[in-house]
């Protein structure tokens, strides 16, 4: 008990920091889908939304596994200071020698982008790599010695810093600019897009994040353990592929979305955005699966070796399916309150927002169930599992995106994540059985379905807002009190939920 109240402080702390940080950070999607609202500004969020999924992908290549090695060193018994100082060598290296490379190619790129005229752009964003490269080692480092509240506060500040250059560059700078054209920041205002500016905001925020980790790498000295490393590239390495995999499922649609969708490039771009901002309303649920992931995954390993991990294991993974139906349920149900999220002109891809929130539940179960193969060591098989995903990400997105547009692209997320969800659980149990309680948590699931299915009836017959919302309260309470009576045991038992069920 003493263990998942550890995981529970530690997932508030980082699920506050992670809601707090994502949650400063969605409020530029209204801000910047209300300023971007006509077709020139579609056009710039699509592109910003292509750039940040290349990002994303390349962040996996530039840290290739040595977050979760750096935690299973640390939990093997390697000196904190020689893994710290290797890894962190590592990382300064292999980061220098991607960002020359990519830097070298940044007119190529731009060009495949579609943003020839701004090669610059893409040299902003590999910067932006390169800090949060290396902000990775010091930020492992704080999750690993259990500091959640100096990580909560890098990030929330790394996101204001992001939000005020947003709001100054892009809501404020046009106006002052237009009553003040002859000064020199009109001048070097005029020279760039709507789409560079977000990207000097989010650069601004890399670096001060990295460099309020200050005290986390300020005792760094060039070491480098060359055994060491060797053991650890072996240990991680299939998480290159693995984490390479992981963004295929989670970024590719949006990168192949432009390339193979019929009409103009404006016409693509726009459709590119449209999804973009309706996959941000579906982020809330990765609000959850984030905040856990930061937690759990020390937390599986400083319990591996207990004779009752597995039990543990199966009773974190029934609150955790629970905390992901009711975020499900709090989205979709409230579809009608969270569409002006995003300017009406995003809007006519709400229908892809369900089928995304789905995708993200089979993918918070998916995290949960992989634990076996990285606390037993077999990461090539998670490597497996992960390019399974890919493979079914792009070929459903290579197959139907020029017929079915943006809705291929989340059936294709959903079909991935999916398989990959029961292929972790049936390999999983053969190698790291757990006594997870499926038919109860099946159940959750199909309640959680069946209740979206209803809403979606009733908003089939009226159009009455205040209908719907409150059709929306009596389903979300229905299945609070079904978790109440099935849990009423076992809550009963907690220290401050039980005094409200005896």
């Amino acid at each position: 008990m003493a263990s998942l109240k550890q995981l529970a402080g530690q997932t508030v702390w980082y699920g506050l920091s992670n809601i707090a940080a994502k949650l400063l950070n969605q409020l530029l999607t209204p801000l910047i889908t209300y300023m971007l609202n006509n077709p020139a500004g579609m056009v710039d969020y699509g592109n910003f939304s292509m750039l940040y999924s290349g990002i994303s992908f390349f962040n996996v290549i530039y840290t290739y596994g040595l977050e979760t090695a750096y935690f299973r060193f640390a939990a093997l018994g390697t000196n904190k200071q020689q893994l710290f100082q290797t890894t962190f060598t590592s990382l300064l290296f292999s980061s220098a020698l991607f960002s020359l490379l990519l830097i070298w190619y940044r007119q190529p790129i731009s060009d495949f982008i579609g943003i020839s005229k701004h090669p610059e752009y893409i040299t902003w964003c590999v910067l932006i790599l390169a800090a949060d490269t290396l902000a990775a080692i010091p930020y492992a480092r704080l999750r690993q010695e259990g500091r959640p509240r100096k990580y909560a506060f890098t990030r929330v500040a790394g996101i204001v810093v992001n939000i005020i250059l947003t709001v100054f560059l892009v809501a404020y700078s046009p106006g002052y600019v237009a009553t003040h054209p002859g000064t020199a920041f009109a001048q070097w205002y005029a020279a760039y897009t709507p789409l560079g500016f977000l990207i000097l905001a989010n650069l601004a925020q890399a670096v001060v994040t990295f460099l309020l980790l200050y005290k986390e790498w300020a005792d760094y000295r060039f070491g480098f353990d060359k055994e060491l490393w060797k053991k650890i590239l072996t240990y991680c390495w299939p998480m290159l592929i693995v984490g390479m995999g992981g963004m295929v499922n989670e970024t590719m649609d949006r990168m192949m979305l432009p390339k193979l969708l019929p009409g103009s490039e404006e016409t693509v771009k726009t459709a590119l955005g449209i999804y973009a901002a309706n996959y941000k309303i579906a982020i809330f649920i990765s609000l959850f699966i984030q905040a856990f992931k930061m937690s759990a995954e020390p937390f599986f390993f400083s319990q591996s070796a207990d004779k009752n991990a597995p039990a543990t294991y199966a009773r974190v993974m029934k609150w955790f399916v629970i905390t992901l139906c009711l975020a499900f349920l709090f989205t979709s149900l409230y579809i009608d309150l969270w569409q002006y999220f995003i300017a009406s002109q995003y809007r006519t891809g709400l229908a892809v927002v369900p089928l995304l929130l789905a995708a993200n539940v089979a993918l918070g179960i998916y995290y949960n169930l992989s634990v076996w193969y990285k606390i037993t060591d077999r990461m090539y098989m998670g490597m497996l599992i992960t390019l399974a995903g890919a493979a079914i990400t792009i070929g459903l997105n290579l197959a139907f995106i020029p017929v079915y547009g943006m809705y291929a692209c989340a059936w294709a997320t959903l079909a991935a994540y999916s398989v990959m969800m029961v292929l972790s659980y049936i390999i999983g149990q053969r190698y790291f059985p757990v006594p997870y309680p499926v038919r109860k948590l099946a159940g959750y699931i199909a309640a959680m379905l069946l209740l979206f299915a209803v809403q979606r009836v009733i908003m089939g017959y009226t159009g009455n807002i205040p209908v719907r919302l409150a059709t929306a309260s009596v389903l979300m309470l229905a299945f609070v009190v079904l978790i109440l009576k099935s849990e009423q045991e076992e809550l009963s038992k907690m220290p401050v939920v039980g005094r409200f069920l005896k």
